[in-house]
């Protein structure tokens, strides 16, 4: 019989994984793999970064679910360049197999992996996993890819059938697993990294986690399009971070909202749908991975970009309160709703004109669910820059956004508690309250909380002004 090594990456599960599947059906015995890439993890500053210990957390739960199987997942530290080529010729394998990856650089990696791998006579195969369609499997009536999110979502449903929803059945083939004694389970500190704050809430990780918040969203999803934008209220799947890693299956998620039906099904579909969109939008145009714009009228933006209203924003000192909550649950916990990440980053590029990049960056450093294409699809959106973007003349008023997502405050006063004491109407522009009652709320602008760095009217002028002669033709 052939031999084959499963190489794990973003794909975190031991059930409805291509890879997988695929070997154990056809190469079998399958050895299966996962490389702390060292590639990946020396650019990493933070020593609690949230996403490697969530991946840490999901490796261990996948290695373990594989010794209950007789077998076990290998685990290497190093760059995987050169950890899988070794790995592969060490065990005397005939192929590797792994999920497709569509960031540039993964894919360059991949690339010279399978020549690595070529020159011993190993043959490499990757699947579609991640996405239910990807690259060129929808496009428009002319064989053009779209760049307008609604006429590639009514293709995308057109094109959709239960044969593209089916699950791998990975289950029947997992007794071809390769036996293998356990190895042991690395430590995060001998990867060079640290648990996070144990006083923080504990985010379900690996599959068991997964399917935890699968089967508390079914019984929510119904409501999700009344509730997915107020961010006090639980609406969103929270899966997010479970879909980057692979700990869920998105053919189990894009099923449950396609069969289930209903306004908050199609509402929520429809978001899985986005993920998509971005994914072959960086397929057909690799140079917004590079920190350009979709749209090259608006590549030269003359920015202010002062940096310290950039450090105020990141810092959740803005003296705009929900802005502020936002970037302090980001900070604190590596997550965002997703309103807010559109308000934080309408804020940033047109309140204080500050290049759009860098905030993407930013999320990019901070996000546990940071991926690349939603991530530069979701700022380009906010800055105008990107397909099928926000109209660059219609910027996010903060105040109303607050007063509109927010209106009891209750987020608000979760991570800004200096404004605990103010009441629903005056905690979205608490720079209003009169200086007597600020003192009676042992609440003083400008000391106990800051006062607006900017001035939301004046700054939309400026913005106005600035994207219209950017967008003019010379």
């Amino acid at each position: 019989m052939s031999k084959s090594l499963v190489w794990f990456r973003r794909d975190l599960r031991d059930y409805d994984h291509a890879a997988l599947y695929h070997a154990l059906k056809h190469a079998a015995p399958a050895t299966c793999v996962f490389v702390f890439d060292t590639d990946i993890l020396d650019t990493l500053t933070n020593r609690q970064d949230k996403r490697v210990e969530f991946i840490w957390e999901s490796v261990r739960e996948l290695k373990h679910a594989l010794q209950q199987q007789g077998s076990d997942l290998l685990i290497r530290h190093g760059r995987a360049v050169e950890e899988i080529p070794k790995l592969a010729c060490a065990l005397g394998v005939e192929s590797v197999y792994c999920n497709h990856d569509y960031e540039p650089a993964c894919i360059a990696r991949d690339k010279s992996v399978q020549q690595a791998l070529a020159s011993h006579n190993i043959t490499f195969h990757s699947f579609k996993d991640q996405v239910i369609f990807e690259q060129d499997e929808i496009l428009t009536k002319s064989g053009t890819p779209f760049s307008v999110f609604t006429p590639y979502k009514n293709a995308w449903l057109r094109t959709l059938n239960d044969f593209y929803l089916q699950a791998y059945p990975v289950g029947p083939y997992l007794s071809r697993l390769a036996t293998s004694l356990p190895e042991p389970m690395p430590t995060l500190e001998s990867l060079g990294f640290e648990h996070s704050d144990p006083n923080l809430p504990a985010l379900p990780t690996g599959m068991s986690g997964g399917q935890q918040l699968c089967t508390d969203f079914r019984d929510r999803m119904q409501h999700y399009r009344d509730t997915r934008d107020f961010p006090a209220i639980k609406g969103p799947s929270y899966l997010s971070v479970h879909l980057r890693f692979g700990t869920v299956s998105i053919r189990q998620l894009a099923s449950a909202a396609y069969y289930q039906g209903g306004a908050g099904a199609e509402t929520w579909l429809s978001e899985l749908i986005w993920r998509d969109f971005y994914f072959q939008i960086l397929h057909h145009h690799p140079h917004i991975a590079h920190g350009r714009s979709f749209k090259p009228e608006f590549e030269q933006i003359p920015f202010s970009n002062d940096r310290a209203l950039f450090q105020a924003w990141c810092n959740g000192k803005t003296g705009y309160p929900l802005v502020d909550a936002a970037m302090r649950q980001l900070n604190q916990t590596g997550y965002m709703h997703n309103r807010l990440r559109m308000i934080t980053a309408s804020f940033l590029v047109k309140d204080l004109l500050v290049d759009w990049r860098w905030g993407e960056r930013y999320f990019a450093t901070h996000l546990i669910d940071f991926d690349l294409a939603a991530n530069n699809g979701g700022w380009q959106w906010a800055a105008s820059t990107g397909c099928d973007a926000q109209p660059w003349f219609r910027i996010f008023n903060p105040v109303t956004q607050s007063e509109k997502f927010d209106p009891r405050g209750k987020f608000i006063r979760k991570y800004v508690p200096e404004l605990k004491q103010c009441d629903s109407r005056e905690i979205h522009a608490p720079w209003l309250i009169p200086p007597l009652q600020q003192q009676a709320l042992k609440l003083v602008i400008g000391e106990n909380y800051p006062a607006p760095i900017v001035n939301h009217a004046l700054q939309r002028e400026r913005a106005l002004a600035l994207y219209k002669t950017a967008g003019s033709p010379p």
